[in-house]
């Protein structure tokens, strides 16, 4: 099944085992059982070993899975066995919060370009990089190969930034903003809404 389309049912259980075996690999740890991962995933150890099944015999009884494989077979059933560039647009507290946390390139995703509108942060270090105009996207997008854009602005600039990477024809963005922005067709806007996220949370937890 590796390659072909995952329901969005299995397509989010996966990123969460994922996420859990990619933190267990940090913490020096090469087993996990299907209890533990079910412990920190909050998914059901016997949906966890009926989603993994599916794809094949990862697992051994008294031993558990094997962390290292079990995130390379996931990642290469999600088709993110390789290295994604992305541009981070906004250069604020949040932008210099993502760009500092080393999660997204647990996820194999790299931040190729830093941009900003402000003239007093462009020209700023960003790591190895530095911030450049958002007028230059265009360029910067054909030269590092950036197929994937992610959005921490204020709610007010992130319809004017999500434009510039659309004009790139940067074709999957990520708003870490409260504005809704509608994608034209063949482009994706992903909303990421943590407080969104906290209320369903504490719905389940109170029922």
């Amino acid at each position: 099944m590796a390659g072909s389309r995952l329901s969005p049912g299995i397509a989010a259980r996966l990123s969460r085992y994922l996420q859990v075996l990619t933190q267990t690999q940090k913490a020096g740890r090469s087993s996990i059982s299907s209890k533990v991962l079910s412990d920190f995933s909050n998914i059901n150890s016997t949906q966890i070993r009926r989603d993994l099944a599916a794809f094949g015999k990862f697992g051994k009884r008294g031993v558990g899975y094997d962390v290292g494989q079990l995130i390379d077979e996931i990642r290469e059933i999600m088709l993110t066995s390789d290295e994604y560039s992305i541009a981070l647009l906004g250069w604020g507290n949040l932008g210099a919060a993502i760009a500092g946390s080393d999660a997204i390139l647990d996820y194999g995703f790299r931040i190729a370009a830093v941009f900003d509108i402000d003239p007093a942060k462009v020209g700023q270090r960003a790591g190895e990089m530095v911030v450049q105009h958002i007028s230059g996207i265009k360029e910067t997008v054909l030269e590092r190969n950036i197929i994937s854009g992610l959005l921490a602005v204020p709610a007010k600039n992130a319809a004017a930034a999500a434009k510039s990477l659309i004009d790139a024809d940067v074709r999957i963005i990520f708003n870490f903003s409260d504005a809704l922005l509608p994608a034209p067709p063949g482009f994706t806007i992903h909303s990421l809404a943590p407080a969104a996220d906290m209320l369903l949370a504490m719905y389940n937890h109170q029922n």
